[in-house]
């Protein structure tokens, strides 16, 4: 593709087919994985890939085979399937352990019908200071929900408290508590939520009410949570078919469809992917959780690919190294450790205003909390997060980065706590780790090189690209393609009427079309077919 450099300051296409919007999700599909990308103000704000082969994810419900007791961890492995067991501890067992086993044992004998959870006799709750191996034994089938996918050498880490997440509701089977997201500020409506949910939900369901059911009526609430029911109790009854595990139960939406779930807003205007397949799912999706919404879903339908197109690509670049500029000339430096991540904070070559070394001081941290922000979200940062801000002296301005940074995070979906800065001007921040943190590397291996320190002549790219196109004839039945080259080559390659191109094209009886993509080495290239999709020679 020749990008445009003013469709990429502005976000608009050549031809103005997407407007210029304050939230878009751009979603890049390939063979391998989902790439979700979601821009704010035309910010990268969040980077989701997820690997279509990827069995596991977090809100699956298993059933599991106890491996191993572990008395002196107070905790049990669990095979649900994955190369390693899975880590279930006594706390997550959930108070209503028992009740929920029992009811699958009830599921697995055809002598009578199962009754529906509503009309089910509890069993007490176990002890909060009980042991594991009074619960638990080996060879046991238990149901476990993921809460924490395999994280560096750990296995997934499970719950017995399953829980079923919805747009509106999260649906707890053998549970009878009702709770209200704490976003949610009007008292009046956090009561009347609570209300509506506590008359219409069944006996021994608890369900906490997400942020987004704010406003709600009766009727989208009610509808959402028969669904919910519907699904767990159809999910138990087929296990009377089929009682062997480790096996899925009940699996969560594909991971494109999650985030949807989670994110989808009133300003959330543009969702534009690169796939008619995941567009019609998207679009299914929404239409049954809010239809109003529908049109916001678009195909991409450019042979440019969409990442480079709406500037994504160059954001990703620019994010996701050892060191992060921003405003003003300040820079970050994150370091990642097993344990936890170091961030710290450097004023650069800020211009100082006047001699106020604490007026700088303040304003180079409050530009450096907004961008810790944004990568907390970006790289999907858990576990302990230790900022070093610059210094500074007084207590009104160490309290000003406090309530800035907490405001900051407010819009951050993962679980998190801050504590106000040390003497030392340290600040510490826990955020929920659920999944491995995204890690892009930024170091690139030079193509041409490929690390050793020297390259083939430039001017040999022809015959390198032509040698290459003798073995992609041999392989597709096509004659038509497109080049995708560094910009610099592409010109080169389709300059003036006897171009280099033309003269490929004329002996190989061939028409290729020369794209250029900035985002390519200076020179790397690739074949494509008129769809876009790339000619693998391996």
């Amino acid at each position: 593709m020749v990008f445009r450099l003013v469709a990429f300051y502005t976000g608009y296409s050549s031809n103005n087919k997407f407007r210029n919007v304050s939230k878009d999700l751009i979603i890049s599909v390939s063979d391998s994985e989902i790439s979700i990308a979601l821009l704010d103000d035309k910010q990268l704000v969040e980077l989701n890939k997820e690997k279509r082969s990827v069995q596991f994810s977090v809100g699956d419900i298993y059933l599991g085979k106890v491996k191993k007791i572990m008395p002196g961890l107070n905790a049990a492995f669990v095979n649900v399937g994955f190369e390693k067991d899975a880590f279930l501890h006594y706390l997550d067992l959930g108070a209503q352990f028992r009740t929920l086993h029992r009811y699958y044992t009830l599921a697995t004998q055809n002598k009578s019908k199962l009754p529906p959870v509503s009309k089910f006799k509890p069993e007490p709750d176990i002890d909060k200071e009980g042991k594991i191996s009074d619960v638990l034994t080996s060879g046991q089938t238990v149901i476990v929900q993921i809460t924490k996918e395999p994280i560096s050498t750990k296995g997934p880490r499970l719950a017995s408290e399953v829980s079923i997440a919805g747009r509106n509701l999260v649906l707890m089977p053998f549970s009878d508590k009702v709770s209200v997201s704490t976003k949610i500020e009007n008292n009046d409506e956090r009561n009347r939520l609570k209300l509506l949910i506590q008359s219409i939900k069944p006996k021994n369901y608890g369900v906490i009410v997400r942020t987004v059911a704010e406003g709600k009526k009766v009727a989208a609430l009610d509808g959402e949570l028969k669904e919910l029911i519907g699904r767990w109790e159809t999910a138990l009854f087929a296990v009377r078919k089929d009682v062997k595990s480790p096996r899925l139960l009940l699996g969560e939406m594909n991971r494109t469809t999650t985030i949807l779930r989670d994110i989808l807003s009133t300003d959330f205007s543009n969702i534009i992917v690169d796939d008619e397949v995941i567009a019609a799912e998207i679009r299914s999706y929404i239409r049954e959780i809010a239809p109003e919404k529908e049109k916001i879903v678009k195909v991409y339908k450019e042979q440019f690919p969409i990442f480079d197109h709406f500037g994504v690509s160059r954001q990703i670049k620019g994010l996701f190294g050892r060191t992060i500029s921003f405003k003003g000339g300040s820079y970050l430096i994150i370091e990642h450790t097993e344990a936890l991540h170091v961030i710290d904070v450097n004023s650069g070559n800020r211009s100082k205003t006047g001699n106020d070394q604490e007026a700088n001081a303040l304003s180079v941290n409050l530009e450096a909390a907004r961008e810790i922000s944004r990568q907390l979200r970006l790289r999907d940062m858990g576990g302990i997060i230790v900022i070093d801000f610059i210094d500074m002296q007084s207590t009104e301005n160490r309290q000003a980065l406090f309530d800035r940074m907490k405001e900051l995070m407010s819009d951050d979906r993962a679980k998190h706590n801050i504590l106000p800065l040390s003497k030392f001007g340290l600040l510490q921040i826990t955020r929920q780790r659920v999944r491995p943190e995204m890690s892009i590397s930024t170091d690139e291996t030079c193509p041409v090189c490929r690390g050793g320190g020297k390259t083939a002549s430039a001017i040999l790219i022809t015959d390198e690209i032509e040698r290459t196109l003798i073995a992609v004839l041999e392989k597709v039945k096509t004659r038509r393609f497109i080049l995708r080259a560094h910009p610099f080559v592409a010109a080169w390659l389709d300059q003036g009427f006897f171009s280099e191109i033309g003269k490929v094209n004329k002996r190989h009886s061939v028409k290729i079309k020369v794209q250029a993509i900035p985002s390519y080495h200076f020179l790397q290239y690739g074949f494509f077919d008129r769809q876009g999709n790339e000619i693998d020679l391996s």
